[in-house]
């Protein structure tokens, strides 16, 4: 069976028809996701992570591949890969805060009131600041183990105002490492415009997050995402100046984290060693395993830099004391650094690397690593089809993709696309051992 064509847009764009949807892994089409779905989202005056397209929207904007994908290659319903694989929850006036602490859930109602009356805010908007505030204060009880957000900022709280901010910030470091740059924006707003409404009722003596934007440097990202949806990529010769100028084991497995594996600045910033897999049973391929993900539970191929993980690995073992993660931090609750240093730690990289001050008129982030691992992931489809060819001519067939899809079984396209990338890697990298 051959998946649906796109429907055109107005201007005659498709946005998706460029993508092989039916090659890509669940992982990979939530990738997808937002690189290309959001964006025509956003187009639309959607936002992509509170509000579901329909089907209707999707087939007039050239998706209909990526419906046919999840439900003929993966068994899924669009609804349930919204939910269980990107991880994403419709607003609505149900919303629940998550908590069982009285007074904290009183002071947010008490605000949306306000909202309302005071500031004319419609039934709309009012259902997206409880879904932003809520995603706070859900986080919060998860990384501080309580319900009671008013004690630390109380007026009258033996709390040091210091550890208020600590435990605001945990918070905030939890949904950085899942969300976007513009939706932590947006909830950083909302729950910043929270706690001062509380400091001018009285009812609270310090704003924990105040300024905290600055820190994450969330609004030049928001900002240059405006005009541009998905941070452009490294290419090949920015990864191996990045390589070349690691001097440490963990620069270097800085560096194959983000551009060999694909993994997200605060997935990096949190891995552990129980999570890699670097002696898989014969056949099989070194992997990193996430019990929970953005969009769900998963693996993630290790096609090319075991050794750098090894070396690291070997590195931390020869301490004392170890906590297992492979960028511990004593000083840190959770044991392992922060995002925000992984990226300070990429900044002071891409200066010795001599990389551009600007890369399509942005600043060199880790982001741009992820996006070069998934870009020459999705190269790998020409690469495939390009082999393949002779095959298709053979077969009397005028699509080489036809014969890909019909006459290749999942684990042989599997196969080709992961030869494929270990090349693609391998010219990026240049001199680093191939990993099978």
């Amino acid at each position: 069976m051959s998946p649906p064509s796109d429907s055109p847009r107005e201007d005659g764009r498709r946005p998706g028809a460029d993508v092989a949807w039916t090659m890509l892994e669940l992982d990979e089409l939530a990738a997808a996701y937002w690189d290309v779905v959001a964006p025509a989202m956003h187009a639309d005056g959607l936002d992509p992570e509170t509000e579901r397209p329909s089907h209707e929207w999707l087939s007039a904007h050239g998706f209909r591949g990526l419906v046919y994908a999840l439900r003929e290659y993966h068994g899924r319903t669009f609804g349930e890969f919204w939910a269980d694989d990107l991880g994403l929850e419709e607003t609505d006036t149900g919303y629940a805060w998550g908590l069982d602490h009285e007074q904290t859930i009183s002071l947010l109602e008490g605000y949306l009131d306000s909202r309302r009356e005071r500031g004319n805010l419609s039934e709309s908007s009012g259902d997206t600041l409880r879904y932003r505030l809520a995603k706070y204060v859900r986080a919060y009880r998860a990384a501080n183990d309580t319900d009671d957000l008013l004690t630390p900022v109380a007026r009258e709280s033996d709390v040091p105002a210091y550890e208020a901010t600590d435990a605001a910030w945990s918070a905030f470091d939890t949904l950085d490492a899942e969300l976007a740059p513009r939706t932590m924006r947006r909830i950083h707003e909302a729950v910043d415009a929270w706690y001062a409404h509380l400091v001018r009722r009285q009812r609270a003596s310090v704003n924990p997050v105040a300024g905290l934007d600055d820190e994450y440097r969330w609004s030049r990202r928001a900002n240059t995402s405006e005009s541009s949806p998905a941070n452009p990529a490294l290419d090949s010769s920015h990864v191996n100046a990045l390589y070349k100028a690691a001097e440490t084991p963990a620069e270097r497995l800085l560096v194959v984290a983000l551009c060999a594996w694909g993994l997200r600045s605060g997935e990096v910033a949190a891995l552990h060693r129980s999570q890699l897999v670097l002696d898989p049973p014969a056949e099989a391929v070194p992997y990193v395993s996430f019990e929970t993900r953005k969009n769900g539970p998963g693996e993630v191929s290790i096609l090319y830099g075991r050794e750098a993980a090894a070396e690291r690995l070997g590195e931390l073992g020869e301490r004392e004391e170890w906590n297992g993660y492979l960028f511990p931090s004593e000083r840190s609750t959770t044991g392992h650094r922060t995002r925000q240093t992984l990226l300070n730690r990429f900044d002071d990289l891409a200066d010795r690397a001599a990389l551009p001050d600007e890369i399509a008129g942005q600043k060199p982030v880790p982001q741009m690593g992820r996006r070069f691992w998934y870009d020459s992931y999705s190269a790998t489809q020409e690469a495939i089809l390009a082999d393949i060819g002779e095959i298709a001519a053979e077969q009397g067939s005028a699509s080489a993709s036809v014969v890909l899809q019909e006459y290749l079984t999942t684990e042989r396209r599997r196969a080709l696309r992961r030869e494929h990338m270990r090349e693609r890697l391998a010219a990026a990298f240049e001199g680093l051992d191939r990993s099978h």
